[in-house]
């Protein structure tokens, strides 16, 4: 195999950033999408000129068309839909949130495991070179001790007929894009944090239009974010060191935006480090081919992403319960 064919698993909006990337790839090709009505995916395919068109997602699967399949689907069916692929030969990379237990994570990589499929999630901010770079520098000690995290993301929702508002199908703004920060959160901190604690605010569709929350990390460093379908679009965050503060703007956004890492010492002028323009969507297609093609480990690892969603799970079994969750008394 010298190439790897895609296949879009539904025909969901956010398929319009993943299309360039894997156009714009040397070694992959867009050659099928599926969805639940022939019309529907024979006017996608029309429109996005892609060659084979399904009418289930079942269909497509069972198919030799592709080798690869990326998952958009509404959150509570990223599990179900990444087994079925997988258990008929295909390589996975799932939108995020990955899936909406614990539970669903280890069944996922069970069967990765038992198939010899390769499954990632699919967070695309985590192979952008601005979060890369704002990693290298952490790590490289110019910043001192992390301290503190914070982080936020927020937009206004326009409309109410919205899947981010059903709370059965895994709603609601952590999961959307507060789940954002909390993931940049764990990668700057190396880790999870020993105990969460979250607040919310539950609009008349159930779910939460705003979240705040803090996660306690060993040494007693802290990180804190919000997000919110209230408010106007707005991304940012802050990593507070013993030596100085590194600002990444617009860390999240679906386009190239003004994307810039930004070190200020403890004293003396801020330095803007370099960041290269490079589609949000590129890294993680690129990484997965290289994890088909080559053998090569995925970027963002189901250990990690295991940790990510048990972040969030209990942050929100926190908001719920009105006090903080002991995720380290939870691990053992």
């Amino acid at each position: 195999m010298s190439k790897v064919r895609w296949g879009l698993l539904s025909t969901a909006n956010i398929n319009g950033m993943v299309i360039p990337a894997i156009r714009a790839s040397e070694r992959g090709e867009l050659t099928a999408v599926a969805s639940r009505a022939v019309e529907k995916a024979n006017a996608y395919a029309a429109e996005w000129d892609i060659l084979n068109a399904f009418a289930s997602y079942e269909a497509m699967l069972a198919s030799d068309t592709v080798d690869a399949v990326y998952i958009g689907l509404p959150n509570h069916l990223h599990a179900e839909w990444s087994i079925k692929a997988m258990r008929q030969g295909k390589h996975v990379l799932c939108e995020k949130p990955f899936a909406l237990t614990v539970s669903d994570v280890e069944r996922m990589r069970a069967v990765a495991e038992e198939t010899g499929m390769v499954l990632a999630e699919a967070f695309m901010y985590r192979h952008h070179p601005q979060t890369k770079i704002a990693g290298k520098f952490v790590r490289s000690g110019r910043l001192g001790e992390v301290v503190a995290v914070s982080g936020v993301f927020n937009f206004k929702m326009k409309g109410r007929e919205n899947v981010r508002l059903v709370p059965e199908w895994g709603g609601g703004a952590l999961w959307d894009i507060g789940c954002y920060p909390v993931s940049i959160s764990q990668y700057f901190m190396g880790g999870s944090p020993i105990w969460v604690f979250g607040d919310q605010w539950l609009g008349e569709s159930g779910v939460d239009e705003l979240f705040v929350g803090q996660m306690h990390y060993e040494g007693g460093r802290l990180a804190q974010f919000s997000c919110s379908f209230r408010t106007p679009f707005l991304t940012r965050v802050e990593v507070m060191g013993t030596k100085g503060r590194l600002t990444l703007t617009e860390p999240f956004r679906i386009d190239l935006g003004d994307n810039q890492v930004i070190y200020q010492p403890n004293e003396g002028d801020a330095e803007e480090i370099s960041v290269p323009n490079e589609y949000l969507y590129q890294g993680e297609i690129e990484d997965m081919q290289a994890a088909i093609l080559d053998g090569a480990e995925p970027y963002l690892s189901l250990a990690e992403t295991r940790e990510h969603v048990r972040t969030i799970v209990a942050l929100y079994e926190a908001a719920a319960d009105h006090k903080p969750v002991n995720l380290k008394a939870a691990a053992a």
